[in-house]
């Protein structure tokens, strides 16, 4: 698809605007879902995924619930985003953002899509252009260097084509991942994109060789400013937070008094496979059962104060688990969303915090307590109508915890 420009506007208004309140819902979790006292407030949902590969020759998407049903879960008038893509999908991405014209059919598919579906905006995914994905053993970084230049252009053409829908992306928050999203090319990004979702959390992951919290007040503090410091306007930013404890077995013989730096087992092979050594657990109430390992952890937790993070080690086990709590939730409104003057929070995701949906409820009480004036005033936002909106004919197309309570594949769990 080739469109003409009929409009560009170099800026947005800057009238005040309410926080973006995103909640990501995934295929695999629908079986506790939250009642609309949860989930009010809430002005973005975005359901988790379409296959990236999908719209590099026009195949066909049905969403894993009807929009209308989605819709009934939340405020009227929230809007409803595609994401596609996630973790350990990166193929379709890499081949339809490769030409000009592969990226102008992906684009246009894209665009076809949401109006065929009734989606008011789509959600990129790519775990990660250039390189560190969950093939990065397959396929090295530098086999994925023209991805770099690719991804800005990839995401113009998908602007161009939705015209006045809205487009966000989800961006990796440790240092390391951030290898497309250098001084260069943010500001290139940053010009296409309405919103941006950092994944302020998995910053521990199996790749790595000593504890540290997988979501912090520090460390996500640390992501934003990174990201601003490059070029991203800090109003089109998107705190993350996580639904999910993680935990990771730490070197037999090893004694961890301390909340970060416990030296770990080998949690990943040399062929970038998973032995098992690492996982995640959700806050489902399916999760909660009573003696459990997770159940320990989280009712022994401690918080590492200077970090802003919450730890346990489970010295029979040689266990350590991370996640986020309430109380670190609100420090995280007060010293990053509205010190910084972000666009608003989001989470991963909506049916995993069913034990008592007390992280949700934390993310409402914070969202309703930010106000007009603490700078998550939308800025400039190029807005592309093209002529006509093309409509591609599709073509058919035909974490295990360790007290052994397994968690749904989830498209962010496998880190």
């Amino acid at each position: 698809m080739r469109s003409s420009m009929v409009s560009m506007l170099g800026a947005a208004a800057t009238v005040a605007a309410a926080p973006s309140y995103v909640m990501y819902f995934d295929q695999w979790h629908k079986d506790s879902l939250p009642d609309k006292s949860v989930t009010a407030g809430v002005n973005y949902v975005i359901t988790s995924f379409a296959t990236s590969d999908l719209f590099v020759s026009g195949g066909t998407y049905t969403p894993f619930m009807p929009l209308d049903q989605v819709r009934a879960l939340f405020d009227a008038g929230t809007k409803v985003c595609m994401a596609i893509g996630g973790w350990g999908d990166t193929a379709g991405f890499s081949t339809g953002s490769a030409s000009e014209q592969s990226r102008q059919t992906y684009a246009a598919n894209i665009a076809a899509t949401l109006d065929r579906l009734g989606y008011d905006c789509v959600d990129v995914d790519w775990e990660y252009p250039g390189g560190n994905g969950q093939d990065y053993r397959q396929i090295p970084n530098d086999q994925k260097v023209q991805e770099i230049d690719n991804y800005p252009l990839l995401l113009k053409a998908i602007k161009e084509a939705i015209g006045t829908k809205e487009l966000s992306i989800a961006v990796p928050a440790r240092p390391g991942d951030m290898i497309a999203y250098t001084k260069e090319k943010v500001p290139e990004i940053n010009k296409w994109v309405d919103h941006v979702n950092v994944m302020t959390y998995d910053l521990m992951n199996r790749r790595d060789n000593v504890t540290a919290h997988h979501t912090s007040v520090k460390g996500s503090a640390q992501a934003i400013d990174t990201y601003i410091e490059r070029g991203m306007d800090a109003s089109k930013l998107i705190l993350g937070f996580p639904f999910y404890a993680k935990w990771f077995t730490t070197k037999a013989g090893v004694s961890c008094s301390a909340p970060t730096g416990c030296e770990t087992a080998v949690l990943e092979l040399p062929d970038g496979s998973d032995p098992g050594l690492s996982g995640a657990v959700t806050f489902e109430v399916a999760n909660w059962v009573q003696g459990s390992d997770f159940v320990n952890a989280v009712t022994n937790g401690q918080e590492d104060a200077e970090e802003g993070g919450q730890w346990y080690w489970d010295a029979a086990k040689g266990v350590y688990w991370t996640w986020d709590t309430p109380k670190l939730i609100a420090r995280k409104f007060e010293e990053i969303v509205k010190a910084k003057g972000l666009g608003g929070v989001m989470a991963w995701s909506l049916a995993q915090d069913s034990h008592d949906w007390s992280h949700f409820k934390a993310l409402q009480e914070g969202v309703k307590g930010l106000s007009s004036s603490a700078g998550v005033t939308p800025t400039a936002t190029p807005i592309v109508t093209p002529t006509s909106t093309p409509i591609v004919t599709p073509t058919t197309t035909a974490i295990v915890s360790p007290t052994a309570t397994p968690t749904s594949k989830c498209g962010r769990r496998r880190k």
